[in-house]
């Protein structure tokens, strides 16, 4: 009787808020925004990104772990965001995560917004290009404790590498 009457106020109050039309946005100040320094239509994007490009930066998708050419990329230089070339990620604060996907400690500052997504069906944080929109990946708290402890799980293919001289 008891299990009963607490399974029905569970459903009941999970039912009543639904995250599914909840927007929530992640670390204040630097949220995601609604409109865009760079903005372009949806044929404009398709026109200038390949496939792979597209899929994630525009439609948040996820490449296949292990699958990036720049996961074992040890150059010096800096990540930009392959839609619209703003400097995002700088190669000192790149680390090996084991998880398949470049992995960063931190973003450059004010080029990263955040947004949180369910897609999945829990909270993550989502990054993308402050420029364009462009969907990069997720932070999570997971990453070096010697510097940020942050890991910022990162889609190779939504980024173009420039070396140094």
């Amino acid at each position: 009787m008891y299990k009963k009457l607490l399974l029905g106020l569970v459903l009941i109050i999970t039912s009543c808020k639904g995250v599914s039309q909840e927007k929530e946005m992640a670390m204040e100040g630097n949220s995601k925004q609604e409109e865009f320094e760079i903005t372009k239509t949806d044929a404009e994007w398709r026109n200038e990104l390949d496939a792979m490009e597209y899929f994630i930066l525009r439609e948040a998708g996820t490449e296949r772990a292990f699958s990036s050419e720049l996961l074992k990329n040890n150059k010096k230089g800096i990540y930009v965001c392959a839609a619209c070339g703003t400097e995002l990620f700088k190669s000192e604060n790149k680390f090996d995560s084991g998880t398949g996907w470049p992995s960063f400690d931190q973003e450059i500052k004010g080029n990263v917004a955040y947004d949180v997504d369910y897609k999945i069906g829990y909270k993550r944080t989502e990054e993308h290009c402050a420029t364009c929109g462009g969907h990069l990946g997720h932070v999570f708290n997971d990453g070096p404790s010697d510097t940020t402890g942050e890991r910022h799980c990162i889609n190779g293919a939504a980024l173009n590498f420039v070396a140094r001289n």
